[in-house]
């Protein structure tokens, strides 16, 4: 198998723009295929993977779900051979001049994101530092007509920064929203090749988690699990948000929620677990919802006893979005520790209490 870094760097150099995984979902499928009992997509397109635990039939179910869909761009308008763009997903229009891009037409072509001279904009805008998306364009290099042959109204456009290692084992690079999670969760599932666990596993990566939560609705109410866990990313302290009590330390370990989103039986079992690995974690409050698929998953059917654990995140929703390797393998051991430990009558034992 692929170590944790280079798993990393191959799903963040693949396309998948909320509501098209499809090439970051192939990838994510061939990893996970030597470490299920059973793979499938759901109608919708996320990506199902079933260990069977060693318990007897009918064994209870516990769902982990990391979203494989990421932020980007779409072409909005081609005037004279340039593309106007609209975003996919949430996008500071900021750091977006000079930024290399792939757009996705009848073939990929290398483009780059520009801003005309402030001499050429509208006179309000002439004088801002940061010039809204509606202005920028992406430039390709062809001519007109070569343009309008190759790229339609409509078609996607992900960024094209390759991965960058780091000091102090990190990596930077776009899209590790989401996909750092759904690298942890599969080290949580090379963990468990060696180990026995009572419960069945369903790993999923979601598809429309920064567009429509579609995943974290349809997957559980398909799977319909006794627990589930979202897997997703948090701020990392940084720049201006060191003091932050909403950003966690990178390199220091999985951050647990706590909030209505998440059952508090099963937040204390993950606080004390972490306490007794001695494994450094947070603790993230979310007073209203998560921001993430548990907003979906804790409501399916008559309701999902759900948590959420993130991975610190820096410059998030960035095509320099930046992570600590450790942290995707601490967390990946937190999950297979929870899940070895799972005892069947777990659920039964459980009740909400704040």
């Amino acid at each position: 198998m692929e170590n944790t870094k280079d798993l990393l760097k191959r799903l963040i150099s693949l396309p998948g723009l909320s509501g098209y995984e499809t090439p970051v979902r192939e990838a994510i499928a061939d990893a996970w295929r030597p470490l299920a009992d059973e793979i499938s997509v759901s109608p919708l397109g996320s990506l199902h993977a079933l260990r069977r635990g060693q318990g007897a039939e009918p064994r209870p179910r516990l769902l982990i779900a990391a979203h494989m869909d990421a932020i980007g761009l779409m072409v909005s308008q081609i005037v004279d051979g340039f593309l106007r763009i609209t975003e996919v997903g949430g996008i500071d229009a900021r750091i977006l001049p000079g930024q290399p891009v792939i757009v996705h037409g009848r073939r990929d072509l290398p483009g780059v994101i520009l801003q005309p001279s402030p001499r050429l904009l509208p006179p309000h805008l002439g004088e801002k530092s940061a010039i809204e998306m509606d202005y920028l364009f992406v430039d390709t290099g062809l001519t007109p007509e070569e343009v309008s042959a190759l790229v339609r109204v409509g078609d996607l456009v992900s960024f094209a920064q390759p991965p960058l290692e780091l000091g102090g084992d990190t990596l930077v690079g776009h899209s590790l929203d989401n996909r750092a999670s759904v690298t942890a969760l599969t080290a949580c599932l090379e963990e468990l090749q060696h180990r026995r666990h009572f419960w069945d596993v369903w790993a999923v990566a979601t598809v429309q988690e920064e567009e429509t939560l579609g995943g974290g609705w349809t997957s559980p109410f398909n799977l319909r699990p006794d627990l589930a866990i979202a897997v997703d990313v948090t701020h990392a302290r940084g720049p201006g948000v060191n003091q932050d009590y909403r950003a966690f330390g990178l390199g220091k370990g999985p951050v647990l929620g706590w909030g209505p989103n998440i059952h508090p039986a099963l937040f204390k079992a993950f606080k004390n677990l972490a306490e007794r690995l001695d494994l450094p974690h947070a603790v993230e409050v979310m007073p209203r919802h998560s921001g993430t698929d548990a907003i979906a998953m804790q409501v399916v059917a008559e309701g999902i006893p759900t948590m959420v654990i993130s991975i610190p995140l820096r410059y998030m929703h960035t095509p320099v979005e930046m992570v600590s390797l450790k942290d995707i393998q601490r967390t990946g051991h937190l999950l297979a520790e929870f899940i070895t430990g799972l005892e069947a009558d777990f659920v039964a034992k459980i009740s909400w209490e704040d």
